[in-house]
């Protein structure tokens, strides 16, 4: 799923593309996209685009007389640029927003069909999609703690939760937590001071060098390389590689349709996290440390 980063380097590329241009034309490839029914999105249909935002894990687009585009990707929704009127690739393209000076193609990977479209009327309505969370770049280190310690959840939990903070999802939740040196599964409510003040710290360094890294990388085109597994991240999509600081395996665990990749000996003191799958079937000859995996494995001489 996108994130901040990608996010964020989507939006500066429609600004420069859309704003000051009128929308020509809205063609919606698939009903099920548009999630409201009021106003229809005809009503969009030939006013200029004010300004582009991002929302959360939206990309907002406010056009004349308070009308808004909101698009949430989900997972596999990616932003297109193309030529004015381009042709909708087949199979895979939901919505095309027309320009004189270009179409955004609005497309899904994949048979699920999460990716989402919000036409508004009104701020209010717009407000009502915000779930809440805090936006972390520009907070300050009182208000982030707040949000973290409402309720007692694991790190990864937290840093996830669009309720508590905006924008992160599972790849950037992996690099901010070995950033930061905590494991996963710590529980918010447990971390100490200096934890939560390295953890903001984190949370917020690695967006902006994130943010930073891709903005370089598309210069003045438009992001074609959306993606969750990039070079140069520590941990996230590198189970079995090495830990940039310290050169161990990096290890992960599984739940849901996700995953937390992490190092054992930065962020756990050397303790291997229990896989709810593979943990449970391996029982007692599941190993307990990041030590005796290597030894099993042959890596590590046994001592």
């Amino acid at each position: 799923m996108p994130e901040t980063p990608d996010l964020e380097v989507y939006v500066l590329a429609l600004r420069a593309r859309v704003v000051g241009e009128a929308l020509r034309d809205l063609r919606i490839a698939h009903p099920f996209l548009l999630r409201t029914a009021v106003p229809s999105p005809a009503a969009a249909v030939g006013r200029a685009v004010l300004s582009v935002d991002r929302m959360g894990k939206r990309v907002v687009l406010t056009l004349e007389r308070g009308i808004f585009l909101a698009v949430h990707l989900m997972i596999a929704g990616r932003l297109h640029w193309a030529e004015p009127r381009a042709s909708l690739p087949r199979g895979r393209a939901l919505a095309a927003f027309d320009f004189d000076n270009g179409t955004l193609i609005l497309t899904e990977a994949g048979k699920k069909r999460r990716a989402s479209l919000h036409v508004l009327e009104g701020v209010e309505a717009l407000q009502a999609l915000d779930v809440g969370g805090l936006e972390v770049i520009g907070s300050g280190l009182d208000e982030f703690v707040v949000a973290l310690s409402r309720e007692n959840h694991t790190l990864k939990r937290a840093l996830t939760d669009p309720a508590i903070l905006s924008g992160i999802g599972n790849a950037y939740s992996d690099e901010i937590l070995h950033r930061a040196r905590l494991s996963p599964l710590a529980q918010t409510r447990s971390l100490v001071s200096w934890e939560m003040a390295q953890l903001h710290e984190a949370t917020v360094s690695v967006l902006e060098e994130w943010i930073e890294k891709l903005r370089l990388e598309v210069g003045d085109g438009f992001p074609t390389r959306v993606t969750a597994f990039r070079a140069g991240m520590a941990v996230h999509g590198r189970y079995g590689q090495p830990c940039p600081s310290c050169g161990t395996a990096v290890q992960r665990i599984r739940y849901a349709e996700n995953e937390a990749d992490y190092c054992p000996r930065c962020q756990t003191g050397g303790r291997l996290l229990a896989d709810r799958a593979l943990s449970r079937l391996l029982k007692a000859d599941w190993p307990r440390t990041i030590d005796e995996l290597e030894v099993r494995q042959g890596t590590k001489p046994k001592s």
